[in-house]
């Protein structure tokens, strides 16, 4: 389907800033980019609730407008102007759910680091030549936390002091440590 003559009109003066053709731009479009970010959500099994989908229709029209139209003035008319707008909304809104969805990962394993840190104890190995075995794979601070850790029992604060690195860093470099046990192929607890 061709540019229409409307949206030929639409898109110049947008281009060229005539007053008012951007409200009228976005009162034509937005019911198309709110049916993209929900097919978009829908197929990638993301609910979003009313707040997020205004954030990414906000987002796609930002994209629109950003260095001058150039989305707009790349357009080469060779489709209809909704199909363009489209394929451009979807890309905005599959980029910022990818990212969505990195943070929540992130998020959540900075939830496992967390639970590790207010847990200590209960993910302790108690085999000594495990221990030791873990402690050649490791060096410098990281060694001497797994050290005062699992050979000493000694909780985050006590290893905080001693060694000399923030409490809340402990957890995370003891659950590396057993990453590193598990990829050394020494059996660790789960946790």
């Amino acid at each position: 389907m061709a540019l229409s003559d409307v949206d030929r009109e639409l898109l110049q003066d947008c281009v060229a800033r005539q007053p008012n053709s951007w409200e009228a731009f976005v009162d034509r479009f937005l019911g198309m980019v709110v049916h993209v970010i929900h097919h978009t959500a829908e197929t990638r099994s993301f609910h979003l609730p009313p707040a997020d989908v205004e954030d990414l229709a906000a987002d796609v029209f930002v994209a629109i407008v950003e260095n001058d139209f150039a989305v707009l003035k790349r357009f080469r008319g060779e489709s209809s102007l909704a199909t363009y707008l489209t394929v451009i909304a979807r890309r905005v809104v599959v980029r910022e759910l990818l990212q969505r969805r990195t943070i929540a990962t992130a998020g959540n394993a900075g939830l496992n680091e967390v639970a590790d840190q207010h847990a200590p104890g209960e993910d302790r190995i108690d085999n000594r030549d495990e221990v030791t075995r873990l402690l050649d794979e490791l060096n410098g601070n990281e060694a001497e936390i797994v050290r005062l850790y699992h050979l000493e029992g000694k909780s985050y604060h006590e290893i905080s002091d001693e060694v000399g690195i923030p409490e809340n860093t402990i957890g995370p470099v003891l659950s590396r440590a057993r990453t590193k046990l598990r990829h050394a192929g020494v059996n660790s607890p789960a946790g």
